[in-house]
């Protein structure tokens, strides 16, 4: 069984722990999770997080949030994800990028995972995070959450390391972030 697999089933279990979904033991630290994973088993993960959604058997209710779909939420919104292909072929990256970013800002992200009244047991999951590199990174979308959701665990599922200091997204590109735990 892949180290992937086994952090999955233990990641399964957490979700029936009381202590878990009480965000207990953090020194009252903000309850954010990173998840890692290699980011060849992508398709995997995927998998996983749509049977978590059936599972019955679980404690949690799931919140799940995928980055890539709220990306396509805010350009539908701004009337521009038909544009898309034809921005980014007529202007060089740089550009195209801070024109995504007027609006696809991490406040807009974190906005549209905010559901309202948050319950014991609810736990936020944010998946998608390499699907919208460069357009939006983890450690910008994590700074942004902590005042949103201090009150129930979020754990990310990153495409790559995480040191206890640096996000490193497929392992190659490194940011700093300290607020979060390692998942297992």
């Amino acid at each position: 069984m892949s180290n992937t697999r086994i952090q999955l089933d233990n990641f399964t279990k957490k979700l029936n722990d009381d202590d878990f979904l009480a965000n207990k033991g953090l020194s009252n630290e903000v309850g954010v999770h990173i998840l890692c994973y290699e980011p060849e088993e992508e398709m995997l993960i995927e998998n996983y997080l749509q049977k978590l959604n059936g599972m019955n058997s679980l404690k949690a209710n799931i919140i799940q949030c995928d980055l890539y779909e709220i990306f396509l939420e805010l350009c539908e919104e701004k009337r521009v994800i038909d544009r898309i292909p034809q921005m980014e072929e007529q202007k060089d990256s740089e550009t195209f990028l801070n024109m995504l970013s007027y609006f696809a800002t991490p406040e807009a992200f974190v906005k549209k995972m905010d559901y309202g009244q948050h319950q014991p047991g609810d736990v936020l999951i944010i998946s998608g995070v390499g699907k919208v590199y460069p357009y939006m990174r983890c450690n910008h979308i994590l700074e942004n959450i902590q005042p949103v959701f201090p009150d129930i665990p979020v754990v990310v599922f990153y495409p790559g390391k995480y040191t206890g200091q640096q996000i490193k997204l497929f392992n190659k590109f490194s940011s700093n972030y300290y607020r979060a735990f390692n998942l297992l």
